[in-house]
């Protein structure tokens, strides 16, 4: 077996990096009033004690005509320095070196924040912020190359041990080497050499700037997949120009416009891993210099076979670190079963972004709160005797959070196995990865001492009988139909009777999308797969509208044409009636101009929101139990919401009001 290469040194210009594992570059949107902050230094200082090889940190504004969303790092100001010095100090403690990846966003970007035009090679508006831009002249192209200069020196003095240039999923460098966003005619447009100019000022500019004692790395785009774009063979053609200034220590590679082609720069768990590795392994052939590989690595063999198979010199594994700040340690110590594997569902990191919110996980309450102290164990001096009753995603959590406290934790739980409607999320097509969320809590509980007792259905009575000193509910939620839908109509179904096998829809069947997430567009294309003729009806404006924010909802759109999925949206049910044979007759009202439709299915399945089962909770009170209800027992939501619940609850059960003499 060839020797491990993920844990062999390599060298970037003057800078030794332990192992080949890279933290990359990602927004998390901690800066407060475009400063860095105590949270960003605890951040990455958890990844670095985790075991990472290098850290580059999220984007820093290299001017102020350049303020596309709220919380970014305003590198220009001196300001910054001292927290530059937090983060780099934090992360130094750990003996692994951090870049500062500096940036111009051009025109992707709003004058929203900034109250400036937006800056660009050419006036073309971007198609997310259809924001016209004003294409920069000569003497702004020089203030763009020197600012960049000055911001690489502001991180040399908040003591970063290298730079990184971003010039490639969103950024004006990227804009100029494009073909579809350069239009000029100048000295700056028309033949690829003329496009690369500002990558080649600005990388002279910023290694003058930082001397030969600091790295300098470019992170390229591949391949935008946009009309027109960027190709791979104007990547391969720009690393070679790079490589010639003999100024730069290393490529990092990107696919896609941060803009255009999100959906494919953090890739949700329908896009195979390692699926833009072309990129690097054409560049690595072309050029000498180390080059990083990107691809929704969330497996540590995933990352030593690209190196095997000579694809890249290093690996960015995001959200693997993410979800587990320990990835790199787990993996170097061989506890890989260990390891908190990320879902790719991008709900509450890619999805809090979008919504301009801080950086989450759905899996690891922790994240994003390193600062504040979440997650920490707070040992008890005596622990409770604590009875869950529920182990999906809140039971689980709330049982784990209890035990790494020192509480005696028991799980009731009524089904066979462990995970309630995450487990049945799991089932559908390209979604198994889901189910990830329950193999890592159930890990991870039975490494706290967590005890679950599987058959068990739990009522009243049965938890008086074992005299728990705290009970925590997670009995989820129930079905619920709305009021339009008879109860004794058994060919309108939800998804879970569809998911678990008690319904059978055959033939035409209208999936109805009242929640606007996965649960319809699932269902759909799992009853499509089965041979049904499938149509998803919505009262919003789009179906699975929600699937916007994790970057699901083009390749849904893509995978419903193929399968012949019909999507109508604006309709809101009205009521049914029996049909002239006997067919099922839904009235729909179109939202906007009133008018009346009809559908005659054969079948309808329901995505409509479900009801709290919160009962057992209710009694338990009455019954002066110590009782608390979590997840959707207490508000049917998202996994997220359940697992924050979880981890509230369980991490707040205080000692026992006993002594350890009379424990027992």
């Amino acid at each position: 077996m060839p020797e491990q290469l993920i844990w062999s040194p390599l060298q970037l210009g003057p800078v030794t990096v332990r192992n080949r594992i890279v933290f990359s570059a990602h927004l998390t949107n901690y800066a407060q009033d475009g400063l860095p902050t105590e949270q960003h230094a605890a951040y990455y200082a958890a990844r670095a004690a985790g075991g990472a090889g290098l850290i580059i940190t999220e984007e820093h504004s290299t001017h102020p005509t350049d303020w596309p969303y709220e919380k970014l790092i305003h590198g220009f100001h001196r300001e910054v320095i001292p927290g530059y010095r937090r983060i780099t100090e934090a992360v130094h403690r750990h003996r692994v070196p951090i870049f500062a990846q500096i940036n111009h966003n051009g025109g992707q970007a709003s004058s929203l924040y900034s109250r400036l035009p937006v800056w660009a090679p050419s006036p073309v508006a971007d198609p997310l912020f259809r924001e016209v831009p004003k294409a920069v002249d000569a003497t702004e192209i020089a203030e763009i190359v020197a600012s960049y200069a000055r911001v690489a020196e502001h991180c040399a003095e908040g003591g970063f041990d290298g730079i990184e240039l971003q010039c490639s999923h969103s950024s004006i460098v990227r804009g100029f080497l494009s073909p579809a966003t350069n239009r000029r005619t100048d000295d700056y447009g028309g033949s690829l050499g003329n496009r690369a100019r500002i990558l080649l000022e600005i990388v002279a500019a910023v290694r003058a700037a930082i001397g030969a004692d600091l790295a300098l790395g470019v992170r390229l785009c591949g391949d935008e997949l946009i009309e027109g774009g960027t190709t791979i063979d104007d990547a391969v053609a720009v690393a070679r120009m790079v490589e010639a200034t003999g100024q730069v220590d290393y490529i990092n590679t990107s696919i896609g416009v941060a803009t255009a082609s999100l959906f494919m720069i953090e890739a949700s768990m329908h896009i195979p891993p390692g699926y833009s590795m072309f990129i690097p392994s054409a560049l690595r052939t072309a050029v000498d210099l180390p080059i990083v590989g990107v691809g929704r690595f969330k497996d540590p063999l995933q990352a030593e076979r690209a190196l095997q198979e000579g694809q890249c010199d290093l690996v960015g594994v995001v959200r693997g670190q993410i979800a587990d700040p320990d990835f790199v340690a787990k993996a170097r110590a061989g506890y890989t079963d260990d390891t908190r594997l990320c879902l790719s569902c991008n709900q509450e990191c890619v999805g809090r972004m979008g919504l301009n919110r801080w950086l989450g996980c759905i899996e690891n309450p922790r994240t994003g709160r390193e600062a504040d102290g979440v997650g920490e164990a707070r040992p008890v001096t005596v622990g409770r005797r604590v009875l869950v009753v529920g182990a999906g995603p809140a039971g689980l959590q709330a049982a784990i959070a209890a035990a790494r406290n020192g509480h005696h934790v028991t799980v009731l739980e009524k089904a066979p196995q462990a995970g309630g409607q995450v487990r049945l999320a799991a089932t559908v097509p390209n979604r198994a990865e889901f189910g990830d969320l329950v193999r890592n809590q159930l890990h991870e509980a039975g490494r706290s001492g967590v005890e679950i007792e599987y058959g068990v259905e739990a009522t009243a009575a049965s938890v008086l009988a074992r005299r728990p000193d705290t009970v925590v509910v997670a009995t989820g939620s129930v079905p619920s139909r709305p009021w339009w839908a008879p109860a004794d109509e058994t060919r309108i179904a939800d998804v879970r009777d569809v998911l678990e096998g008690t319904a059978h829809p055959t033939g035409s069947v209208l999936v109805l999308d009242e929640l606007g997430f996965h649960h319809a567009t699932s269902v759909a294309e799992l009853l499509a797969d089965r041979g049904c003729s499938v149509e998803v009806v919505s009262p919003g404006m789009v179906v699975g509208q929600d699937l916007g924010i994790t970057l699901d909802l083009e390749n849904w759109w893509i995978r419903a044409g193929a399968k012949g999925i019909v999507q109508s949206t604006e309709l809101v049910p009205m009521g049914v009636e029996a049909g002239a044979d006997g067919g099922i007759v839904l009235n729909l009202q179109h939202h906007p101009t009133g008018t009346m439709h009809t559908r005659e299915p054969d079948w309808i399945v329901l995505a409509v929101p479900s009801a709290p089962l919160d009962g057992l909770h209710r009694e338990l009170r009455d019954a002066g139990v110590d009782v608390h209800l979590v997840g959707d027992a207490l508000a049917p939501r998202r996994a997220h919401a359940a697992v924050i619940d979880g981890e509230r609850v369980g991490a707040a059960i205080p000692a026992a009001d006993r002594t350890p003499a009379l424990q027992g």
